[in-house]
């Protein structure tokens, strides 16, 4: 893992808390919200407020996120609002968080000028112990304040105001008036600079959960339906008109037609399809390479193609459909009928334009893992998983592809893939194994921003 993050291809992005002020303030909303306090004075913390090296001080990487279904946030800073979202169990968190910041990024800029911001994304599940408990997070409503809690004492100084111009007596009142004064001496002058925090309540429709080995839940469509990656056997009775395990593919294929959700790589707008076909097959053949500890580090095309002469009868079914395909593309052979049993089938797809467009990508890049680099830019979570299993030459091949590829110009390349619908992009974590232990806390996270 640390080659990743010496590239700045895992936990980039973070926003550095290296000031005794900004570690007090954290560790103030820290106690607030969780009992807990840390004794370190620099770390690194994402778009929540969560830092991988104190979840390793506290051994929790879930001190933020009480049972997974909870998320609590600290903000020092509205910067906070283009880091990822590290540990996430649901692929709405990120997007909410960074809403409400870029809605409120005003008031919060001006708040945590003086203080931290604690909150929670509150919904009414407070566990997550059967399936049918996610479908019961419909609405997820943002509670937040300072530690000092000035947007509390604001509402409650605006009520006073009201009813000082309202109450015929109020002119009289000496306990209302010298109570306005002495909130307003924490709150400032709440009728010019009002504190007050706005879109505060979101809906979570359809959406990916990391709880029970993996579910993608569509809840929006005609016929709603929940696609669960390790099976679907243990889930109960779940609210969803269909239930679909990953390996009914011809099922999750009828599901993703039938709702116009994807689109062939070939036939999709402004796609140089045969150079996307080009990189799924080098990176298939680098997997299939690796595993038998050939040299792929630095390899160039020729020497791909070389290898996979070399290995061809252990190139999987979905070296040989995509073959086809691009032998099709490039104008030299006719059109391969591919089927949803092909074992290629979900690689020759991408979302179509919409509003899930990224949800569907990232089911999508997990039906297709041998493409490493939608895995990564679409389901980071699994990327980082899958990686730790690679063989070292693949872990050296695609990390400095990536590098080379994709970091110089990530929007170019999202597009490229994708479309023109931006994509967020979503740097997450599963969290440090022995990193703290190889370079300290963080050092190379510094290094390779």
């Amino acid at each position: 893992m640390m080659r990743l993050i010496e590239k700045g291809l895992m936990y980039g992005n973070l926003f550095h808390v290296n000031s005794p002020a900004l570690a007090e303030r954290y560790n103030r909303a820290l106690k607030h919200l969780t009992g807990k306090e840390t004794k370190l004075t620099d770390f690194h913390i994402d778009i929540s407020g969560y830092a991988p090296e104190i979840g390793v001080e506290l051994d929790d990487p879930l001190y933020l996120n009480p049972n997974g279904c909870n998320r609590q946030f600290i903000l020092l800073s509205t910067d906070q609002k283009t880091a990822p979202l590290l540990e996430a169990k649901f692929s709405t968190s990120r997007s909410i968080l960074r809403h409400f910041i870029e809605e409120n990024e005003a008031q919060l800029f001006a708040l945590t000028a003086r203080d931290a911001v604690a909150g929670e994304l509150v919904n009414s599940v407070y566990t997550v112990s059967k399936a049918a408990h996610l479908f019961d997070i419909r609405k997820i409503r943002i509670e937040a304040d300072t530690t000092g809690g000035h947007v509390r004492e604001a509402n409650k100084l605006g009520d006073m105001i009201e009813e000082f111009r309202t109450r015929e007596d109020a002119w009289w009142d000496d306990v209302l008036i010298a109570d306005m004064i002495t909130l307003a001496k924490s709150t400032g002058d709440v009728m010019r600079q009002p504190i007050s925090l706005k879109q505060t309540t979101f809906d979570q429709e359809n959406f990916w959960t990391s709880h029970f080995g993996g579910l993608y839940v569509f809840r929006t469509f005609e016929e709603p339906a929940t696609i669960a990656v390790t099976g679907k056997s243990d889930l109960g009775k779940l609210p969803t008109k269909l239930t679909l395990g990953f390996h009914e593919r011809n099922k999750i294929a009828q599901f993703l037609d039938e709702n116009d959700l994807v689109e062939p790589i070939v036939k999709a707008k402004g796609v140089n399809a045969v150079a996307i076909l080009r990189q799924k097959l080098d990176f298939i053949v680098v997997d299939v390479a690796a595993t038998m500890e050939a040299t792929v580090e630095n390899a160039r095309r020729q020497d791909l193609r070389q290898l996979a002469r070399k290995y061809a009868e252990l190139l999987p079914p979905e070296f040989h459909t995509l073959n086809k395909l691009l032998r099709w593309a490039e104008g030299g052979g006719p059109w391969p009928r591919i089927t949803s049993n092909d074992p290629a089938y979900f690689y020759t797809l991408r979302a179509k334009p919409h509003e899930d467009r990224d949800l569907i990508n990232m089911l999508l890049a997990e039906l297709s893992p041998l493409d490493v680099r939608q895995l990564f830019i679409c389901h980071k979570e699994l990327f980082y998983a899958l990686y730790r299993g690679w063989p070292d030459q693949k872990k050296a091949f695609v990390a400095d592809f990536l590098e080379r590829e994709y970091q110089v110009d990530k929007a170019g390349a999202r597009k490229a893939l994708f479309g023109d619908a931006s994509m967020e992009e979503e740097l997450d974590a599963d969290g440090p194994d022995d990193l703290v232990d190889i370079v300290g806390p963080w050092g190379a996270v510094r290094r390779g921003r």
